[in-house]
């Protein structure tokens, strides 16, 4: 054999090993998708049975309380000058008129920030302004337990205590009606998570609305099956509302911190941890009327690659890999959350095996010119890896179809379409998130110092805040 046929036949070794990998990682993570997806259709199916389940239904079956809690509403906010006037405007005109008050927290060194909220705060005594003592940016957590430190100060000097605390970003659109469904919720359970629904940037389409395909079926269907099994539900650090006692408990747990200050994912890892201290938590999917939108937190994710790379970096740095160590594992009997803990931490390991797969698809074509250029049969590929590819196939039909149907569900056909090219724009900036989430990792057991890694936010316009 020539140097020439040396070279066909170890391009054709990696080809065949680079592909097989790839198929056998594909199966695996199909198939735990797939008995998601099993379990979804049965909580679908027995919800289908009853007109209201819990934390479902519509808007009129849970009336307003004559006597409704008292909330506190925090909102950390590090450089959110452009949005933050805007978020604190909105919010005051579409709460209902409940007992609330919006706690922003800021940082000595952000005055442009400090001054957007004062000029709010200065015609509306619901918003109060707490300046933290530490220059910015600490950790968004670090900031949350200013908050809440400052609640209890107020409440010492002779505010009514708050019954509940909810969570919210400086570029959220809240829902008019969540304060009325985190009341009626949390006379049965201490911890509501509403939907989060991104609304899609027409300019940029597939980076904005691949956050809206993720959220629509993670939000629809992940979060229920992991309440269905009865393991924690992660919170997503906005439209979450906590019963006062439970954060309480926490707190005196903690030396007065509720929020770990040490961790970059603090809303991830605050879910779980409230589950496994027995705290109660639901998914509320709850619809204004029958056909109509949902009661659900609206803001822009980001829109662009580099943008929604290290916002997507710094989740997978948190939950998949610093999370790993922060919080480890579940009881050894508890098979449900170890289920659902291992699905939250294979982000790396799927990127690992698209990427072989994309190495695969590439060093295959250049077989197939190889041999074409030496006028030689290319091996065929082998029948365990040609059924892998076939079962493989049907799973990733079978993946977009539902993708399809939740974008659908949520965002309108023409979106559940343009979830199908937005899946292959998730998958790049997966790829190169990862190299960075791994480098930040390095940094963080070198010992680097925390600090809150957010992207820009932009508030929407009018025409936007349509729900």
């Amino acid at each position: 054999m020539g140097a020439g046929g040396i070279v066909i036949a170890a391009v054709d070794a990696v080809s065949r090993e680079s592909m097989l990998f790839a198929a056998i990682g594909f199966l695996i993570g199909g198939l735990d998708d797939l008995a998601i997806d099993g379990v979804f259709l049965a909580v679908w199916a027995r919800r289908r049975l009853r007109r209201v389940d819990i934390g479902d239904g519509f808007v009129a079956d849970y009336p307003i309380k004559a006597t409704p809690r008292c909330f506190a509403v925090f909102v950390p906010a590090w450089d959110e000058a452009p949005v933050i006037g805007a978020m604190l405007r909105t919010t005051l005109a579409r709460y209902e008129s409940v007992d609330y008050r919006l706690y922003v927290g800021t940082y000595p060194n952000d005055r442009a920030t400090i001054d957007a909220v004062a000029a709010v705060a200065e015609r509306d005594a619901r918003v109060r302004l707490v300046i933290g003592e530490n220059n910015g940016p600490t950790t968004k957590a670090d900031c949350l337990n200013t908050l809440w430190h400052a609640l209890k100060r107020d409440e010492a000097a002779g505010s009514r205590q708050a019954a509940a605390i909810v969570q919210h970003d400086a570029e959220d659109v809240v829902h008019p009606q969540e304060l009325r469904i985190y009341d009626a919720l949390l006379d049965r359970y201490s911890v509501v998570q509403l939907p989060v629904l991104p609304l899609i940037d027409r300019r940029a389409r597939l980076v904005s609305g691949h956050y809206a395909d993720e959220f629509a079926e993670a939000h629809a269907k992940n979060l229920l099956v992991r309440q269905a099994l009865g393991a924690g539900i992660p919170l997503a650090g906005v439209g979450c509302c906590i019963l006062r006692e439970t954060l309480e408990t926490l707190s005196q747990a903690s030396e007065g911190k509720p929020f770990d200050s040490g961790s970059i994912t603090e809303d991830y890892e605050l879910g779980l941890t409230l589950s496994r201290l027995g705290a109660d938590s639901v998914i509320a999917r709850v619809r204004e009327r029958a056909g109509g939108p949902l009661v659900a937190v609206r803001a822009y994710f980001p829109s662009t690659v580099a943008t929604s790379v290290r916002q997507k970096a710094r989740w997978m740095t948190g939950i998949a890999l610093a999370g790993w160590d922060r919080i480890g594992w579940a009881p050894v009997h508890d098979l449900a959350e170890h289920w659902m803990r291992m699905r939250d931490r294979r982000a790396p390991f799927a990127v690992l095996i698209l990427a072989v797969a994309y190495i695969a698809l590439v060093v295959s074509a250049g077989s197939a010119v190889a041999h074409w250029i030496a006028a030689t049969p290319r091996p065929r590929i082998s029948g365990t890896t040609a059924r892998l590819l076939e079962v493989n196939a049907a799973l990733l039909i079978w993946r977009m179809m539902m993708r399809v149907a939740f974008t659908t569900r949520d965002y309108g056909w023409i979106e559940g379409l343009w979830s199908l090219p937005r899946a292959l724009v998730g998958n790049f900036i997966a790829l190169v998130a990862v190299r960075r989430a791994v480098w930040h990792y390095a940094r963080l057991l070198r010992g680097a110092d925390l600090h809150w890694d957010k992207t820009a936010h932009v508030f929407p316009e009018a025409s936007a805040l349509e729900t």
